[in-house]
């Protein structure tokens, strides 16, 4: 990304874990955005572990990532978190009103535009219990056609070959054994995989920062904002 002057506000993308290749690899992932009207800085969460891969890494952080928002509050036009899960999701709406989206959810927003099915590459399966709970959440169990872990954790996927491998032999069972007619890389960071998954398997493949990224985009564009309703004191209950 290039440089940002401090008094420009920009879209603050945070990696809510400490490994500085998953956010180098997000920031790649976000090129194609560059020059396009808002400024994209991504940010690295220094107390976040090296991977998130369970709901209690998860979890914990959390609240470390709203005192990374809160802290550049003042330099941001909206927020996107980078993390497939959404921690914090919520709990960041509250904090502030500007734009937040995160990448799961946007994703699977975005694979609903493009196939009836959506399949997911989730990293281990330890993480689909996680992905289930959210799509519940969303309502959206009907349009999954599965969930299926490539068995490498955060770190592993660092081996572009080994890792693509994997993702073309799960997308292709997501397709053949599930019905899915569009896939989602169930990680950061991974865009740099998704035209040769494409090709392989013949169907779409979202990229979930990138499909946050564009929705909050055209929020800030559009001077959107999520509901604030519950922060009125006359709709409390």
């Amino acid at each position: 990304m290039t440089t940002i002057p401090q008094d420009q506000k920009s879209l603050i993308v945070m990696n809510p874990n400490s490994t500085e290749a998953v956010t180098e690899g997000i920031a790649t992932a976000l090129l194609p955005f560059s020059g396009r009207g808002e400024p994209i800085r991504c940010l690295t969460l220094k107390e976040g572990p090296p991977g998130i891969e369970t709901q209690r890494q998860a979890d914990l952080t959390i609240a470390p990532m709203l005192a990374l928002a809160a802290a550049h509050e003042s330099e941001a036009s909206g927020y996107v978190i980078a993390c497939f899960g959404d921690p914090g999701l919520h709990a960041l709406r509250d904090q502030t009103a500007l734009p937040v989206v995160g990448i799961q959810e946007a994703a699977v927003m975005t694979a609903l535009t493009l196939g009836q099915r959506f399949g997911v590459i989730a990293i281990l399966s330890a993480s689909i219990p996680r992905h289930m709970r959210a799509f519940g959440a969303m309502g959206v169990l009907d349009r999954l056609a599965g969930d299926r872990a490539l068995g490498l954790g955060v770190l592993e996927l660092a081996d572009r070959d080994r890792t693509l491998t994997a993702m073309i032999e799960t997308g292709k069972r997501l397709r053949d054994k599930d019905g899915a007619n569009v896939l989602i890389t169930g990680c950061a960071g991974m865009a740099h995989l998704r035209a040769p998954l494409e090709d392989a398997t013949g169907l779409p493949v979202v990229e979930p920062c990138q499909a946050a990224t564009a929705m909050a985009l055209g929020q800030i564009a559009l001077n959107l904002r999520h509901s604030q309703t519950l922060k009125d004191p006359k709709h409390a209950q």
